[in-house]
């Protein structure tokens, strides 16, 4: 693991939670094209870390297409309190906010423009009565557009995560993204490759299913650290699908962990 080259960002505007919230370390997950598995690798991280120990929240902040109330098989709305709305809380006590949660019919699209689905983030932020919490995960939708800059101007981050996958188109996008987080001075705590492999079960043999990784480059190029490079594996989304997300060996982010466990102790 390389030496920490970075230090958490404050917040150009810094919205501050209610009164019932308490949110120490918040870390946003990111990626620059879709159907790279963030919204996976966000729920492994959380259970990664919920699995340690430590109070998880997830903020799920890709408003169009939320996928982690169903990951961790939430359905219904969010409670209103006298002073905000309740997350919901899975089995292992992962709290959740989602726009699947808000809906009549988790089925139904949402069109909304951008200053509706930035406010919708903002009040997940401002509105719900988090509690206690060491990390929180924001999964943010893919690309560089007005929820990633609400997130990146509005909350204090200790950093983000970048994930990719092996082709390189995706890493030609996940360029841009990296570079709109050093164009504001966002911290960014390391790379997660997803897809990096298939290894049969009978020879232990690994296939690069999708090419030759090209993840290393990256980190070479940016300095950053590659916290995981994560295996296909059919078991992943069977789990997933079934909303067991929290079932899942998250191993493979051993080092990611150690990573975020490591950046916070650094700032000490």
């Amino acid at each position: 693991m390389t030496d920490f080259n970075v230090k958490r960002k404050q917040a150009l505007f810094n919205l501050e939670t209610n009164e019932n919230s308490q949110v120490k370390n918040v870390i946003a997950v990111v990626s620059g094209k879709g159907g790279v598995g963030k919204s996976m690798v966000t729920s492994s991280l959380a259970v990664a870390m919920a699995k340690k120990g430590y109070k998880v929240a997830i903020l799920d902040a890709d408003i169009t297409g939320p996928s982690i109330a169903r990951a961790f098989n939430l359905k219904g709305k969010l409670e209103v309190a006298d002073k905000g709305l309740n997350p919901m809380v899975t089995k292992e006590g992962i709290k959740i906010v989602s726009a699947n949660l808000i809906i009549d019919d988790e089925k139904s699209a949402v069109v909304w423009r951008a200053p509706m689905l930035t406010g919708a983030i903002r009040q997940f932020w401002i509105d719900v009565n988090w509690g206690d919490i060491d990390y929180m995960f924001v999964d943010l939708p893919p690309g560089t557009s007005d929820a990633q800059l609400t997130i990146f101007q509005s909350i204090t981050l200790m950093g983000i995560i970048m994930v990719s996958s092996p082709q390189d188109l995706v890493n030609m996008i996940v360029e841009k993204a990296l570079g709109m987080a050093n164009k504001l001075d966002i911290p960014v705590l390391g790379l997660i490759e997803n897809f990096s492999y298939f290894q049969a079960p009978d020879t232990g043999k690994k296939y690069e299913i999708f090419g030759k990784s090209k993840v290393g480059e990256l980190s070479e190029k940016y300095d950053l650290d590659i916290l995981a490079r994560v295996p296909i594996n059919p078991e992943f989304a069977d789990l997933i699908d079934q909303g067991k997300v929290e079932s899942i060996d998250t191993s493979f982010l051993d080092e990611a962990v150690e990573r975020i466990e490591g950046f916070e102790k650094y700032e000490e």
